[in-house]
This record gives structure tokens, C-alpha cells and sequence, in this order.
């Protein structure tokens, strides 16, 4: 198979490559991973130095990761975006669905969940986590 990519169209399949494999591997152990994410990802950074990238890759006994250059040039801070509206979207839903005492919401309660989601969201969107008290026995 072949694909022509632009420059621009290949820099930005590397972000999502890592983006998708960051996502599926890092918080898995070494003996857990997907080992074929890690192994296509290895394949699109070698790439990199045939396509005038060499700053965004390692070479490292035989192996090709993305370099700490490019790791720290911003891609993980779409991460951690994504990462913290997935989390205010997670705990609101859950709030509200522990609110309603519903683990499954039918179609007549579907209004009162998104209202208290709202509520919720409006409150992280004011204070974040600040508000929040847990209650320890």
C-alpha cells in the first residue's frame, strides 16, 4: 500500500499516531501493551529522517521513539486538554446520575439528567474541583 502525504499531512499523522497509541499504552505495563500500536508507531518515526523530521526521533539500540524534543513540544498538552474535559464530562454525568440514583436513565428522565450534567458543568467551568468534599467514614 502507498499513501501520498504531504510534509504537513505526515507531521500531523505522527500527532495522531502518538496521540492514538499514548491513549491505548500508557498506563499499561510493559508486559500488557499492545506491542503492534508501539511497533507501527516505531515504523511512521523512523520516517522521520528519510522526510527531513530528524529532530522528532530517537534512535536507540536498533529502535525508533519519538525524541524528547518532540515529546515536549506540545503534544502533550493536547493531551491533558483532552484529558481534562473527557474528566469534567465523566464525573458530571456521574454526579447527576447519582442524583437521580439512575444507573440507567430512560428516555422521560433524559431532561432532568442533562439539566443537573449542566449544572455540574457550570460549576467546573467556575471553580474546577474546588467545590468538591468527599466524605470519609
Amino acid at each position: 500500500m502507498n499513501i501520498e502525504l504531504t510534509e504537513k499531512e505526515f507531521r500531523r499523522l505522527l500527532d495522531m499516531i502518538y496521540i492514538g497509541n499514548w491513549v491505548l499504552n500508557s498506563t499499561r505495563v510493559a508486559d500488557d501493551r499492545f506491542e503492534d500500536y508501539d511497533d507501527l508507531q516505531e515504523k511512521f518515526f523512523a520516517l522521520c529522517f528519510k522526510h527531513g523530521m530528524k529532530p522528532l526521533v530517537e534512535h536507540y539500540m536498533g529502535h525508533y521513539f519519538p525524541s524528547k524534543a518532540y515529546e515536549e513540544g506540545g503534544i502533550h498538552e493536547a493531551i491533558a486538554d483532552y484529558e481534562d474535559a473527557i474528566f469534567f464530562d465523566l464525573l458530571a454525568e456521574e454526579l447527576a446520575r447519582r442524583d437521580m440514583d439512575a444507573e440507567n436513565v430512560s428516555q422521560d428522565d433524559l431532561t432532568e439528567l442533562s439539566n443537573r450534567f449542566d449544572c455540574y458543568m457550570d460549576e467546573f467551568e467556575k471553580n474546577g474541583i474546588d467545590n468538591i468534599v468527599l466524605e470519609t467514614p
